[in-house]
């Protein structure tokens, strides 16, 4: 168990506090982890030559990944135990987000890591290459992400990390094989039942739990194991079932239903723009009917079923059609408006994405094994949602105190900051104001007209701090 102990007390944060529950097999690679994730925090993005300013430091960082003995669920326990803790502290459904990510990586070098490509000298890149040979190689992700209803993200539950002889071009390899006929046990679906199971294990109250997915998680095995784990899920459908006896559809079920109502809803786009429009929402409770190939194994379920369109034809983009599954009690239009707020959460999880591939930069990394990116990706994934918990934080709860965020000597440096750039001082100052700071060291403007501070210049205003406080302290 990592002890604090192991660093001198001026060096104490209380973001190595999310980690003090991991635990290795050896107490020097705890000890190691530490300084690791120390260097990596202050020099968000950075490579790790540069973070770990000198080749000791470095040569010890890229031991410590490459040891056999240290494995991602090692790095992540401290985390998840900590996101069990601030579960525990609240009363009401929390989200848990699933989805996948790639983390794709390209090397100029002949010997490859998973799939060697030559580029046709037609290529465009094969003019900057010539007859050279790049090895694609990449990395999948599939993490859970327990977020509050308000926004708020507690921490992850759950993670999986795996390759494919294949990495690129699997969708064709589809069309060959009838994957219905393969057990989810030897498909890469498996992921979502083991990480279902995993953070509902994790966070010990499966009847708050309410599970997430998009399209990807329409899968029926998944539905049964959130019933045999006795947990909530709303997840969006693809796949037009069969309902009642086995002799309708779900669809022809929706077409008989009539609209119950039309709500408003704000969404953010892919290119993260913040949208208001108006749904015409319809629910029916159905029982489902197993696949064909899967009715002797599985048994039928009795689901909700909410169909969201959007009015009109919005500019620039397709209407939002989205059609969930739920075992969550709809009951009146109030309630469908409740689930799909929740349901319209899920992009959440994709801005942790973002993060951890824009602000730590996990895909410019040059490590050359597999095992070595992914224990690297998993120290990331700690820093990225503390980014993200901090910019939400300071939505969510604008009051808290500020020392659940920041150590003292942050504080005092944040606080000088704060009163040197407003002529208005007080004596003490709330979450929102020492945050604000931090993005304005980050480049936020702080006009009226502005949006509240985002990740990124939360990020980029957490190592210009970092490098003050080393300022400060010389």
């Amino acid at each position: 168990m990592l002890s604090k102990g192991s660093v001198n007390k001026g060096e104490e944060s209380l973001f190595l506090e999310e980690i003090e529950g991991s635990e290795f097999a050896d107490k020097r690679l705890g000890s190691r982890f530490r300084k690791l994730v120390s260097k990596l925090a202050e020099n968000l993005g950075a490579g790790i030559p540069l973070a770990c300013e000198d080749w000791a430091n470095t040569k010890a960082a890229y031991r410590f990944l490459s040891n056999q003995r240290v494995q991602e669920h090692e790095i992540l326990s401290g985390h998840f135990e900590s996101t069990q803790r601030r579960f525990s502290a609240t009363k009401d459904p929390v989200l848990i987000l699933h989805d996948t990510t790639e983390f794709s990586f390209k090397r100029s070098d002949p010997r490859p890591i998973w799939i060697l490509k030559k580029l046709p000298k037609s290529s465009v890149m094969a003019d900057a290459y010539g007859d050279k040979y790049i090895t694609t190689c990449g990395i999948l992700m599939h993490s859970s992400l327990v977020v509050t209803t308000g926004g708020l993200p507690l921490g992850l539950a759950a993670i999986k990390f795996w390759t494919r002889k294949h990495f690129k071009g699997t969708n064709a390899l589809k069309r060959s094989v009838n994957t219905a006929r393969i057990p989810i046990e030897e498909k890469e679906s498996i992921r979502w039942l083991e990480n279902l199971k995993q953070s509902t294990e994790l966070l010990q109250d499966p009847a708050r739990c309410v599970h997430i997915g998009d399209r990807e998680s329409d899968i029926y095995e998944l539905f049964c194991a959130a019933e045999e784990n006795q947990t909530q899920f709303l997840f969006r459908t693809c796949v037009d079932r069969l309902a009642g006896n086995g002799d309708t559809l779900v669809s022809k079920e929706m077409a008989k239903t009539p609209i119950q109502g039309i709500i408003p809803l704000i969404i953010c786009d892919k290119d993260g723009k913040v949208n208001k429009i108006s749904l015409e929402v319809k629910y029916a409770r159905l029982e489902l009917n197993p696949p064909v190939d899967k009715k002797k194994r599985y048994p039928k379920l009795v689901a909700t079923v909410i169909e969201a369109r959007e009015c009109g034809k919005p500019n620039g983009r397709d209407p939002i059609v989205w059609k969930l599954l739920t075992n969550l009690s709809v009951c009146s239009l109030v309630e469908a408006s409740e689930k799909l707020q929740w349901y319209a959460m899920r992009w959440k999880i994709e801005t942790f994405h973002k993060i951890l591939k824009s602000g730590c930069r996990a895909e410019e990394s040059r490590l050359r094994t597999a095992e070595r990116l992914v224990n690297l990706i998993a120290i990331f994934c700690i820093l990225s949602w503390r980014i993200f918990w901090m910019t939400m934080l300071q939505r969510t709860s604008p009051n808290s105190e500020a020392n659940l965020v920041f150590a003292p000597a942050e504080m005092d440096l944040l606080a000088k900051l704060y009163k040197k750039n407003r002529t208005a001082s007080r004596n003490r100052l709330a979450l929102k104001d020492y945050i604000l700071q931090v993005a304005t060291l980050g480049g936020y403007l702080a006009r009226a007209s502005d949006p509240p501070p985002g990740n990124q210049v939360i990020w980029r205003g957490m190592s210009r701090l970092y490098d003050m406080q080393i300022g400060a302290a010389l």
